[in-house]
């Protein structure tokens, strides 16, 4: 009879463990379902604004593209006003910021220059020793050697990009 009751206590507390380990199985399921619903309403969500983030991002850099030329004959063009105003030392340090900026444009991966507008930029970029030279000097001459830069770079950046094929 002692025995009986052992067996009898042993079943309860086996069935108790068992019970209490499905529980715990119930949990973990829930839990995980729980989880995974957010999971996807979180994709839901993010996909869609990462899609119109990178579409953005795509615009923008096609204006910034667009743009670089138009900054760099603005900083021409104020070069070119400082040293008729008679600021040469200004005009020369916006003559290097040109230079240096057009420089890295035409080096650029993604230059909004095609290769025959590059071609034109080259020949603007072998005068660059001489303009800052005559800047750093003070000569009057560098005036009509920055306009003269100033209408060889419009013509350069308005010629005709390449049809694509």
């Amino acid at each position: 009879m002692v025995t009986e009751k052992k067996d009898l206590r042993e079943e309860r507390n086996l069935k108790n463990e068992t019970g209490a380990a499905s529980g715990k199985n119930e949990t973990l399921k829930r839990v995980g379902i729980v989880g995974a619903i957010a999971l996807v309403a979180f994709l839901l969500g993010f996909l869609p604004a990462w899609l119109s983030a990178r579409n953005y991002e795509n615009e923008r850099d096609a204006a910034v593209k667009t743009l670089r030329p138009s900054v760099l004959q603005n900083t021409l063009a104020t070069a070119t006003i400082n040293a008729r105003r008679g600021e040469f030392e200004q005009a020369r340090q916006q003559t290097s910021d040109f230079f240096t900026d057009l420089r890295a444009e035409v080096d650029r991966e993604e230059s909004a220059f095609s290769p025959q507008q590059r071609e034109a930029v080259q020949q603007i970029l072998a005068q660059r020793d001489e303009t800052i030279t005559q800047l750093a000097r003070n000569d009057a001459a560098a005036v009509d050697r920055l306009t003269d830069l100033y209408f060889a770079f419009m013509q350069a950046k308005n010629s005709p990009a390449p049809e694509k094929k």
